[in-house]
């Protein structure tokens, strides 16, 4: 049906809620679109230009006749069934087997009740090349059925997500990337199910949900043949309903030009030719297709335009699900000991030892009762450890190592398994994990403008949300010298965060401490995503474990420079040069410094000449609390003051006369130093007043 229009959520809202019969409201696929998009206005303008890109290569392919019927492909996908149930054993193994077998008739074609199609129809009728199998592996590699079952004190859900988190009284996807994972559950509020297109969210949100009572068995009569199943996998590889979602209004379009234009949904069971006010002649709707709201029993066809867009939407927007493992079984082993992770130690060291925490799971068919361990730093064998247990089958241990010590620099840990059983390991791709490790001591300054050889200065470290760099060190930019830190750009979006991380510093014995740093940030002229790139200086006292907020700016308080078009090369007047206190954290032990980056894209961002630094007092200011140095001088004299005054009004400088020949006025004592040059004037002796709102104090000087 070939038409255009603009569908609003308040009009979905009437479409899909008024009435609680099913051939009106079964799917909320739309509904579920629309919440996203009131939430994301450039999720909706991204969706929308990839849909209009979409459709536009398809029109191309189309002119081209690039697909041959001919042609013997098969995209062969694994499904995991997520059941989710007060008890979900109600749904049997042999329900799902039923249901998977009429989602691969229905895409297939080979679906006995196709003989049913009409005459006028059956030259649209397409068999795709999509075909779908039980998972045999799951995305850790363990043999699976391709079902789990998740009892939940849920009583039904709706069209929020929740059923796709266990942490909401559902179950956690399999990696979408590589499954199609499918949630059956009870649905409210008359919902028969619903389905996410492609990019229309969060990733690990993809998927279909059913009601569990629309599976082959069910208790919906009229929907309990599973062919709900099939209408939303249709949703989940780009189909529309078939009739436009626009309310009879015969302007919406489901952006396939060989089904026939539909005034609304249908429902019931007809038969012969259906018309209405859209179609009011010829051969009628397509109440047969599977995009439409009719009985099970009526839906038996896909068109070939709607097969043609599911095939690219599979191969364009959902590609990885044809080079996943899922449908291939697990080779097992007899000795398969597998190395799932090293827990500890974390990047940074905060003294020179430590002990690994590893977990090993055993893969081989045989328990596992010894195993060697072996710890590697920089490829060197530092030790080996003797594990002896007893782990069955698929089970895991975890697993503290000795203590080990290094000193200063920059490591790969390496930890490697062998000998499982004093065997020879049957697969080895799985027994070693390598990850970065360094040790620096703490020290009282930082001076850092990242010139020189090397990605970081030593004792710096990166450390980001999905193990990418989120920083890096820029050349040709900078404020001083020629070099920079900023933050990635381009393939590090996202609101994605990332961590520069400085040296551990300590503070002791003196009376203040800072941290300052150069800043130039401009925002691109390309207009806002709609979030914002945020810079925030954190610390942490438990080394790196836990952050608190001492610097956080975005929007204009961050930016420095002008919108630019594309590449942002500030000068020196579009540097910053911002101060951060760290008074509370003198004598309070070792403190790590990190720079974060929330990434949106929106800002060209570079940090430089980075100084850690502390301030010791005079003794005899700290006494006096008033000082004016040198005495006698030869020119400039200074006037200080400990602590920083909050009642001074002025400092003044009076002939010995009487005569005033300088009156510094400083409203509320804005700092607790003055320099005045007394070069101009003729030696003597002066008299220096500071003025406070409740009393005056005086020093004498001589000029030289």
């Amino acid at each position: 049906m070939r038409a255009y229009f603009t569908l609003s959520a308040g009009i979905l809202a009437s479409i899909l809620w008024i009435s609680p019969v099913f051939s009106q409201d079964h799917c909320a696929t739309m509904p579920r679109l629309d919440s996203l998009f009131e939430k994301n206005i450039s999720l909706k303008k991204n969706f929308e230009a990839q849909r209009n890109s979409l459709n536009t290569r398809l029109q191309q392919r189309k002119a081209l006749s690039q697909r041959s019927n001919a042609a013997e492909i098969t995209y062969t996908i694994p499904v995991v069934f997520h059941i989710i149930l007060p008890d979900p054993s109600v749904v049997t193994d042999a329900q799902l087997q039923a249901q998977l077998e009429v989602l691969n008739q229905a895409y297939s074609g080979t679906n006995a009740d196709s003989a049913s199609i009409p005459s006028w129809f059956k030259p649209l009728f397409a068999k795709s090349y999509i075909r779908f199998c039980l998972a045999q592996r799951t995305p850790g590699d363990a043999p699976s059925t391709g079902i789990t079952r998740t009892a939940t004190s849920s009583t039904s859900f709706t069209y929020d997500d929740k059923v796709k988190y266990s942490s909401t009284g559902g179950t956690d996807s399999w990696n979408t990337d590589n499954y199609f994972n499918v949630w059956i559950c009870r649905l409210g509020n008359n919902l028969l199910g619903y389905a996410t297109f492609p990019d229309d969210g969060n990733a690990d949100a993809q998927g279909v949900v059913i009601d569990y009572r629309t599976l082959p068995g069910g208790s919906y009569q009229n929907y309990n043949t599973g062919k709900t199943l099939c209408h939303e996998t249709g949703h989940y590889f780009n189909l529309y309903h078939i009739w436009g979602d626009d309310d009879g209004a015969c302007t919406g379009t489901d952006y396939v030009d060989d089904t026939p234009n539909q005034a609304n949904s249908s429902s019931g069971c007809s038969s012969g030719i259906k018309t209405d006010k859209c179609t009011p002649g010829g051969n009628g709707i397509l109440y047969q297709d599977y995009m439409d709201y009719s009985y099970d029993n009526c839906l038996i066809m896909f068109t070939t335009e709607q097969v043609e867009r599911m095939e690219y939407a599979l191969t364009t927007y959902r590609s990885s699900l044809l080079n996943s493992q899922g449908c291939i079984p697990v080779n097992l082993y007899p000795y398969d000991a597998a190395l799932t992770a090293v827990y500890e130690p974390a990047q940074r060291l905060c003294s020179p030892a430590f002990s690994p925490l590893i977990t090993i799971k055993n893969k081989g068919t045989e328990t596992l009762t010894s195993l060697d361990i072996n710890v590697l730093l920089n490829n060197e064998k530092i030790g080996t450890y003797k594990w002896a247990g007893n782990l069955s089958s698929w089970d895991t241990v975890a697993v503290t190592l000795p203590q080990y010590n290094i000193g200063e620099g920059n490591y790969t840990l390496t930890i490697q398994l062998a000998n499982p059983n004093e065997q020879a390991d049957n697969d080895t791709t799985n027994n070693v994990v390598s990850e970065p490790l360094l040790y620096y001591s703490s020290t009282t300054a930082i001076q850092e403008s990242f010139e020189g050889d090397g990605n970081l200065p030593a004792g710096w470290d990166i450390i980001s949300s999905n193990n990418t760099a989120g920083w890096q060190k820029t050349d040709g930019i900078a404020r001083t010298g020629i070099t920079s830190m900023s933050k990635v750009t381009d393939t590090y979006g996202n609101g994605k965060k990332a961590w520069l991380r400085m040296p551990e510093v300590y503070f002791t014995g003196v009376d203040s401490a800072y941290l300052t740093f150069m800043i130039a940030a401009a925002p691109l002229a390309s207009g806002s995503t709609g979030y914002a790139d945020t810079l925030e200086v954190l610390l942490s006292q438990d080394c790196g474990k836990s952050y608190q907020s001492l610097y956080k700016k975005y929007n204009t308080s961050l930016i420095t420079g002008n919108p630019v078009v594309s590449a942002f090369n500030p000068s020196g007047a579009e540097w910053r040069k911002d101060t951060v206190s760290l008074l509370n954290y003198i004598n309070r032990g070792n403190i790590m410094l990190a720079f974060r980056i929330a990434n949106y894209n929106q800002s060209n961002i570079y940090i430089d000449d980075v100084n850690v630094f502390t301030v010791t007092v005079n003794p005899n200011l700290k006494a006096k609390g008033f000082m004016v140095t040198p005495n006698p001088t030869s020119g400039k004299i200074y006037v200080q003051f400990y602590p920083a005054p909050d009642k001074l009004l002025a400092v003044q400088v009076y002939t010995v006369s009487g005569q005033l020949i300088r009156n510094i006025a400083t409203g509320n004592g804005q700092s607790n130093l003055y320099t005045i040059d007394l070069d101009p004037y003729p030696a003597g002796i002066y008299v220096v007043r500071a003025v406070f709102s409740d009393q005056v104090l005086i020093k004498k000087i001589i000029k030289n």
